[in-house]
């Protein structure tokens, strides 16, 4: 298996920026690819051994190409995921002033994330989409565009300057989730604060479907960290539903969620099963009262010497 792990390139980006962060990347090649369908299509051909690719975002939520090409395809597992503070940095050509910007470009996630910052200092700017941020540094070396919303890191690299920095309009730490994603096998330890994710389908479309899904977490006190719709291309008012819950595969409450949705979905794609990036700040799961591991294996104890006559 290539000792290898695609990103989203060209270098430069925050995608690449978080790669960093874990160890193991030390021991990798790090191949950088022109799109997240490229870098987990490298995985599934053979070309990686795992992609990285950002996932979610605290200002948008979750990104659809990347819960798109996990839907869809053949399956792939989550195994990491890495939080990044984002702040954005104003990139230019040397000598540029803020009066000679008329176009912008980066990743369109970006966008929102400096739409009012945008409105307020370049309002008559015209935004173009580039396949990542730091491929909108690359263009504006390149003269296609006056300007580009990066990572203020990115400016060395591409030879340009930093003529604002600090852009991101949320009040709040705006951050970006990343995840490394591999071909399936056993899933992650368990380590007492884990996340694991799954893509629901409806076996039909009837009042109550969805509430029937969320039941299975709920009733088992599993908490959701992420819900979202995503057409499933069968037509208009068609959907699957990407969901991140508070667990692993191996609690019992997580487990038994599973199974109950096994049964009722037309299809559950399993995604893995990881430590949260957050573990510092989770709280351990088991938290809500007959939700531990202890509480069900009671329970399953209880019901077998019921039926030996044993109660």
């Amino acid at each position: 298996m290539p000792a290898s792990y695609a990103y989203l390139g060209p270098e430069g980006t925050f995608t690449e920026v978080a790669l960093r962060t874990l160890p193991e990347a030390a021991t990798r090649e790090l191949a950088p690819y022109v799109s997240v369908q490229s870098a987990l299509d490298a995985v599934r051909v053979g070309e990686a051994e795992a992609a990285f690719v950002p996932i979610e975002n605290s200002v948008e939520g979750g990104i659809t190409t990347t819960l798109d090409e996990l839907v869809a395809g053949q399956p792939l597992m989550i195994y990491r995921e890495v939080l990044l503070s984002i702040t954005f940095a104003l990139l230019v050509r040397p000598g540029t002033t803020l009066s000679d910007i008329k176009t912008v470009t980066a990743h369109p996630a970006a966008q929102p994330q400096v739409r009012n910052w945008l409105k307020a200092h370049l309002p008559e700017a015209v935004w173009e989409s580039a396949a990542s941020n730091a491929d909108g540094a690359r263009l504006v070396q390149e003269g296609r565009y006056d300007a580009a919303f990066a990572g203020e890191f990115a400016a060395a690299r591409y030879g340009l300057e930093a003529l604002e920095t600090g852009i991101h309009d949320s009040p709040h730490n705006a951050q970006t989730r990343f995840v490394l994603v591999g071909r399936p096998a056993r899933p992650a330890a368990r380590t007492g604060a884990d996340k694991t994710s799954v893509v629901l389908w409806q076996r039909d479309d009837h009042p109550g479907t969805l509430r029937d899904l969320l039941g299975e977490f709920a009733t088992r006190g599993i908490n959701l960290m992420l819900l979202q719709s995503r057409p499933t291309g069968a037509g208009i008012g068609h959907y699957c539903f990407c969901v991140d819950a508070e667990g692993h595969i191996s609690d019992r409450r997580m487990a038994e969620a599973l199974m109950g949705l096994k049964r009722i979905c037309l299809q559950v794609r399993y995604l893995g099963s990881y430590p949260r990036a957050d573990a510092d700040t989770a709280e351990l799961g088991g938290r809500f009262p007959g939700t531990s591991d202890e509480e069900f294996v009671a329970a399953a104890e209880w019901v077998a010497r019921c039926q030996d006559g044993r109660f």
